[in-house]
């Protein structure tokens, strides 16, 4: 047993067991190595599978939630400017930032991290605002120290666009697009992701740090 352990193994089922207690054991590595494969590796939150699995359920329960999509803007150039060591630890600051505000505000929440700096909470639509104002206010309070002092004190680094040419960045902010929920109004996770996507692009237009809630009825 010790040396099945040391190889690795996650779970032994010697002697005698009765057959719906192996099925269990069995069951709970299953499921166990699922949520690992599905949580994040840099900041340890829920992966895709898992928010997509959130999502669902909140619609099966025909529950009124909001889904929230943040997401940084101009990172690549931060990331390009000060190197993926950097970047990544700006990354993990943003998920501690959204998971300690959603908690604190309400326990109930939810928090994912899609992939890159593309992350979804939930949150009751009574909480939107309180929510989304505190991950805006402790963002922009904590990121600037992320930067160089020079780059701090100047207000933005200049690094190569998308497009291939230089540019000054100023420092990051954070875009938010609030998609509410109400009973029966959504079936399916994809038709709330067309509408967050398209509202994810009309706040990262806005300048600086923002959050958007769509006010249109379901298309």
């Amino acid at each position: 047993m010790v040396a099945a352990f040391e190889s690795g193994a996650e779970e032994l089922i010697t002697g005698e067991l009765r057959e719906r207690l192996a099925e269990v054991r069995i069951k709970r590595v299953i499921d166990n190595s699922r949520r690992e494969l599905s949580i994040n590796a840099s900041t340890r939150l829920p992966g895709t599978a898992t928010i997509e699995r959130e999502i669902n359920q909140q619609l099966d329960l025909h529950a009124e939630f909001a889904m929230c999509y943040a997401d940084l803007d101009n990172f690549k150039s931060y990331n390009d400017y000060y190197g993926y060591f950097y970047g990544d630890r700006v990354i993990r600051l943003t998920a501690r930032i959204i998971k300690d505000v959603v908690f604190d505000l309400c326990r109930e929440g939810f928090v994912g991290h899609i992939a890159g700096d593309d992350f979804i909470y939930v949150v009751p639509p009574s909480m939107i605002d309180r929510v989304c104002s505190g991950i805006i206010k402790t963002f922009d309070c904590l990121i600037p120290w992320r930067y160089d002092s020079e780059d701090r004190e100047r207000g933005y680094i200049t690094a190569e666009s998308r497009r291939g040419d230089i540019e000054n960045f100023p420092i990051l902010t954070i875009s938010i697009a609030v998609l509410p929920s109400t009973v029966g109004e959504f079936t399916h996770i994809g038709e709330m992701s067309k509408m967050l996507a398209d509202l994810k692009r009309a706040a990262k237009a806005q300048p600086g740090s923002v959050y958007m809630v769509e006010r249109r009825k379901k298309y």
